[in-house]
């Protein structure tokens, strides 16, 4: 007896491991297939934004696919197909538990929309504009960590989807594009605060004119959309009394990402229209005020040696 024959004699003793075996072939025929067809999308499909949805549109029809096949194929093939599954199952949630649960994630958030590509979010304490969702990870080009404010550090950083389900997920664009922002002006004592307040405002309104018209509406559609009091959406001043200063607050909306370039215009363009008052109104800085030198007495004893 041959080799061959030796092993057909075997793979027909055990049908079930020829089984698994034809469909591993289908597997892997079904897998190059579903690559062949995303290379040549992605050659064929110039915009970027239909590409990427296309190809994550092969892909989720992929593992559609093959879980039909596989429910197909077992369930015509083997008699106690449950119990075999069962324990299956049973074996891979433990062994690849946390590929389950990114590719569980993956699911999560394309059906409840957590985020997208093109969303700015902070998750499991990295913040970033997310650039692509797949099967398993959320990839990211991280923004802060060395680098002050809003700006890209040039990382990109991978992520498993599974950190979706072990804490919060803040998304800074995902229906309201846009978010408060605030800073203070330290003005000094005897300045003409009318005239600040006028100053500040009226400089604010200007340059924000157009995030406050465009947030209006779309803060009307969250308020409608869900349990949430409504919120003033026009700059804002408020006034406080330190020991050193009157500290002014201005609380505004911006884009979120335009917070950074927004609040350099206002600090400059305030800055200029308050040295325009001519000494009316004064910034103030940190100063320390004597208001009594202690007096000192100096005794020189002279000896004649």
């Amino acid at each position: 007896m041959t080799k061959i024959e030796h092993i057909k004699d075997w793979l027909t003793a055990n049908p079930l491991v020829w089984s698994i075996i034809k469909f591993l072939i289908i597997l892997i025929i079904v897998l190059i297939s579903i690559q062949l067809i995303r290379r040549y999308l992605k050659k064929k499909i110039s915009d970027t934004a239909v590409r990427y949805k296309t190809q994550k549109g092969i892909e989720i029809f992929g593992y559609i696919l093959l879980i039909i096949l596989a429910v197909l194929y077992f369930s015509g093939a083997i008699q106690d197909f449950t119990i075999i599954i069962g324990l299956f199952t049973a074996g891979i949630a433990f062994t690849l538990q946390e590929l389950i649960l990114s590719i569980a994630g993956s699911l999560y958030i394309f059906l409840v929309k957590v985020y997208k590509p093109g969303d700015r979010i902070e998750i499991n304490g990295i913040k970033g504009d997310v650039i692509d969702v797949d099967s398993i990870y959320t990839t990211m080009m991280e923004i802060g960590q060395w680098v002050s404010s809003d700006n890209y550090s040039g990382r990109i950083v991978k992520l498993s989807n599974a950190f979706v389900f072990k804490g919060p997920i803040y998304n800074y664009s995902q229906d309201f594009p846009f978010i408060w922002d605030e800073f203070n002006l330290p003005v000094r004592y005897g300045s003409d605060v009318d005239l600040a307040k006028s100053i500040i405002i009226k400089t604010a309104t200007e340059i924000l004119f157009e995030y406050t018209a465009n947030s209006k509406a779309q803060w009307n559609d969250i308020v409608n959309k869900y349990y949430i009091e409504d919120a003033q959406v026009d700059p804002t001043l408020a006034i406080s009394l330190t020991d050193n200063w009157i500290q002014f607050n201005l609380r505004y909306i911006v884009d979120f990402k335009k917070r950074r370039h927004t609040k350099h215009l206002l600090n400059d363009k305030i800055r200029l229209a308050l040295e325009n008052t001519n000494g009316k109104v004064i910034l103030a800085s940190a100063t320390i005020e004597l208001v009594k030198i202690p007096e000192i007495d100096i005794n020189v004893n002279k000896t004649d040696t």
